[in-house]
């Protein structure tokens, strides 16, 4: 069976983002370490970390990761949030790293003025400088597939291979695929073979190997679209066909699945266990 979760709130606590988890029967949890909005960071305190490791231990819920902060640009042409965003990535890795971890989830970048080949370059030699501050941190930066918006780098799986043979220490680093990003992005996944021939192709320039976890989200905006817009599962532009190629795939099973769907309610149910039963109908005995 696959491993499923989702992105919860740390409101009152790291704990409560597993605590949460275990409620809806998840497997696994992703969390922001900080406010996503902000640069600054509140510190960790050692009970903030030892509390969360425990309610990992107590209710069985795994592989936890993060998401990075949204104001983080490594391919920026203006040198100021270029050095500020990779000080950012390091706080993000530190706090990621104490916490216990498995990785932190980042999208690439967006060149803005510059170019795409300037754009990649700067994210490369970033990463290059984080990894030199973080030696020996088990925690990995996961680099995100992304829609492709604006200037958004990572909607390619070139660029994502090129990102990945251009860090000199490239083996510490995975890629986080999400569902809705890629469809946007125009790899097709509604038909078995339309599936079957993107996994193909992200096999042969990156290799399915480097898939650290997935982001599942069905998308707001058509095909092709190069909008990134999350709708819960089933009821956008991918519908539940993708979900069911994906879950029931042998390569897969080993792999964190995170939801990262609305937050609201229906009927007074949370769309969290909506989205988690609807996927769980999903995968095959």
């Amino acid at each position: 069976m696959p491993l499923l979760g989702a992105h919860q709130s740390i409101a009152g606590g790291y704990y409560k983002a597993v605590d949460a988890a275990a409620e809806f029967g998840m497997d696994c949890v992703q969390i922001f370490t900080k406010n996503n909005n902000q640069w600054r960071a509140k510190p960790l305190t050692d009970k903030d970390v030892s509390l969360f490791q425990e309610r990992l231990k107590t209710t069985g819920v795994g592989h936890p990761c993060s998401h990075m902060s949204y104001l983080i640009n490594l391919a920026s042409p203006k040198d100021e949030l270029w050095n500020k965003s990779i000080d950012a990535v390091v706080v993000e890795l530190e706090r990621a790293e104490a916490l216990g971890l498995e990785g932190a989830v980042m999208h690439p970048g967006s060149f803005v003025t510059s170019s795409e080949q300037e754009g990649l370059d700067r994210i490369a030699a970033a990463i290059d400088q984080i990894h030199q501050q973080t030696e020996n941190f088990k925690t990995q930066i996961w680099l995100e597939t992304t829609a492709g918006q604006g200037s958004n780098l990572g909607f390619r799986f070139e660029q994502l291979a090129y990102l990945l043979d251009q860090v000199q220490e490239g083996e510490r680093l995975g890629i986080c695929v999400d569902t809705c990003h890629i469809f946007a992005a125009g790899y097709p996944l509604i038909k078995k073979k339309e599936y079957q021939s993107t996994m193909a192709e992200f096999d042969n320039v990156i290799g399915l190997d480097r898939i650290r976890a997935f982001h599942l989200n069905d998308s707001k905006c058509e095909f092709g679209s190069r909008k990134d817009r999350h709708e819960n599962i089933g009821q956008g532009f991918l519908g539940l066909e993708p979900f069911r190629h994906l879950l029931n795939d042998p390569v897969f099973q080993d792999r964190p699945m995170y939801l990262e769907t609305p937050k609201a309610e229906e009927d007074g149910i949370p769309l969290d266990q909506i989205n988690m039963e609807t996927l769980r109908k999903l995968c095959k005995a």
